[in-house]
């Protein structure tokens, strides 16, 4: 492929895949132990992601398990989810932190599936800006002795790439919705 075309579809990977990773982080009824990734709990004074200083584990399609390697972190972690954007409430029994995920609500559903159209309209605009910006270089070429036939072919093949990654953003937003309308 072309590298005056390849930096741009690299970028549009990256807002897809960026893209997926916060769909990850939404809660569908079910507990995903993904929803943690954001999480950072204060380690001997250093931000340390959740992950690198307990074990998760999901025990039950509702209930995702942390175990600290360190008791004194139990007040720390509850914290940071009591802090973060979840709205779950932690339970501890001085061992194990234990979330347990209530059944979603129909309008609680209806209002997730709103959000995931939003953030996937979000990413099929920067997707949109990327081939902006594509257009915009190799309208610049034109002066610099490209033949025109030449940028008409580079914007076409910019174009099939936005339209793939269009269809891709559609697809997993349209993933997701099933998965969180699902009871």
């Amino acid at each position: 492929m072309d590298e005056r075309i390849q930096k741009y579809e690299d970028k549009m990977k990256k807002t897809l895949s960026g893209f997926e990773t916060e769909l990850t982080t939404i809660r569908a009824g079910r507990a995903n132990p993904h929803i943690l990734d954001k999480l950072t709990v204060d380690y001997y004074g250093t931000p340390t992601p959740l992950q690198q200083v307990a074990n998760i584990t999901v025990p039950e399609a509702r209930l995702i398990q942390i175990q600290p390697w360190e008791n004194s972190l139990i007040k720390k972690i509850e914290k940071a989810i009591l802090c973060s954007d979840l709205g779950l409430n932690p339970s501890n029994d001085g061992k194990v932190i234990r979330l347990l995920f209530p059944e979603l609500t129909e309008d609680r559903r209806k209002e997730l599936v709103k959000d995931v159209k939003k953030k996937g309209e979000a990413a099929k605009v920067a997707v949109r800006n990327i081939r902006r910006d594509a257009n915009d270089a190799f309208k610049k070429l034109k002066k610099e002795d490209v033949s025109e036939d030449e940028v008409k072919e580079l914007e076409e093949k910019v174009q099939k790439l936005t339209d793939k990654y269009i269809k891709d953003v559609d697809a997993a937003v349209d993933k997701k919705s099933k998965e969180i309308m699902t009871v």
